[in-house]
């Protein structure tokens, strides 16, 4: 679209349905709304009222995400609001990628159009042949271009019987480039909390997206604490080639991941082999926090004993690893070089549950607690004696479950 042509638009010199009060809404108010699923309902209201030949709208997103490839949100009249839907990586080579509309758009980064009502059962994809069977007549897919060049669309297609016209073509166009900056202040919003989800974990993440990103900035929490680490990984780092130890740590990463998020746990850092999980104490319950914590730490070690059974059937190096638990003050936040930072939680606190994990390789207990942790569980807990522990001005009693893993 040239600026004549956007002159044309909002001066109400361009025929047919007024598209001049869509991008004006659509730059004052509609660019306020936060999410893709209600931003596209409402641009589908305001085209309704504008007379625009609308019966289905799609954008489609690519993402920097570790799991989803993209994100697609779908309007169509008569069925409510918008909906979103992820798109997992893995996605180009399905059946319902091959050979579609999408890929056509994506090969070429240019306008796509199928009239609904001419397609060849030897040519087109059955998509097409889906939305013409539900009353599309004619589709289109405009480019959606962010700032850095990235191509990303929008679809829209009509019930009307004669279809879109040149005109129309060219305002969807018009539409598509006024949205686009909507679409990608969203789109770097979320790909900022992706990466904060990812590499600090929700709850911190949010934190530092709130604006604690100062060094010293944090606050002083009380929390149960995690830390774990893997037995004779520094014979397996010399046994395994980079392929297979990377596959094993992702695999213990993975299962210990799933029993503490499943419970309000969430890792901090992973620490070459050895991972650090907080467990905050919500309203000051410590009771709740460690028996999150414990409970998370069973369920990981019930699903080891199956993950180790398939790793034994594929010849491969069994996962053990020692677990220290314990609970209390410790402050959380910011540290580091001026330039370079880590949120994390600091305190005696964290030295001693990195003491207890140590303890387990001598005791040959796979789990160990301190006195104050071991005293709110509802698992029955044996005293295994009192110990030094470095860095601890005081020998600690240390616990461990009554219960063989």
């Amino acid at each position: 679209m040239t600026t004549a042509s956007l002159e044309d638009a909002l001066t109400g010199r361009m025929e047919g349905w007024a598209l001049a009060p869509v991008l004006i809404w659509l730059l004052t108010e509609g660019r306020k709304i936060p999410e893709p699923g209600p931003l596209i309902t409402a641009l589908a209201h305001q085209l309704e009222s504008a007379g625009a030949p609308v019966w289905r709208l799609r954008t489609g997103l690519r993402l920097i995400h570790p799991q989803m490839f993209g994100t697609a949100v779908i309007w169509q009249r008569g069925r409510g609001g918008a909906e979103e839907t992820q798109v997992r990586h893995g996605v180009l080579d399905s059946d319902a990628y091959l050979g579609s509309p999408i890929q056509t758009f994506n090969e070429t980064h240019r306008t796509v159009r199928y009239r609904l009502d001419r397609l060849d059962e030897a040519r087109d994809h059955r998509v097409l042949f889906e939305l013409a069977e539900q009353g599309a007549r004619d589709y289109v897919i405009q480019p959606m271009t962010f700032s850095d060049g990235s191509g990303h669309f929008l679809a829209v297609a009509t019930d009307r019987v004669d279809g879109f016209s040149d005109l129309d073509i060219s305002k969807f166009g018009l539409l598509a480039d006024t949205l686009a900056p909507c679409f990608e202040i969203i789109s770097k919003r979320r790909l900022s909390q992706t990466l904060m989800d990812t590499y600090l974990g929700h709850r911190t993440g949010q934190k530092v997206l709130e604006g604690l990103i100062q060094r010293g900035d944090g606050e002083a929490i009380n929390a149960a604490l995690w830390y774990s680490d893997l037995r004779n990984f520094t014979a397996l780092t010399d046994a395994l080639g980079p392929e297979r130890l990377f596959d094993m740590l992702n695999a213990y990463f993975e299962f210990v991941s799933s029993a503490v998020t499943a419970r309000g746990g969430e890792i901090l850092s992973f620490i070459g082999d050895a991972m650090l999980i907080i467990f905050p104490c919500n309203d000051g319950n410590e009771r709740e926090a460690c028996q999150a914590a414990l409970d998370s730490a069973i369920d990981a070690f019930d699903s080891l004993a199956t993950v180790n059974f398939s790793r034994r059937r594929a010849n491969q190096p069994e996962i053990v690893f020692g677990l220290g638990l314990d609970v209390g003050k410790v402050a959380y936040g910011n540290v580091g070089a001026p330039d370079r930072l880590a949120f994390t939680v600091i305190g005696p606190t964290v030295n001693r549950t990195a003491r207890l994990e140590s303890l387990t390789k001598t005791l040959g207990k796979p789990i160990l607690m301190s006195d104050s942790f071991a005293k709110r569980v509802n698992h029955l807990a044996t005293s295994v004696g009192r110990f030094e522990m470095k860095g601890i001005p005081a020998p600690q009693e240390v616990f461990a479950l009554h219960r063989e893993f």
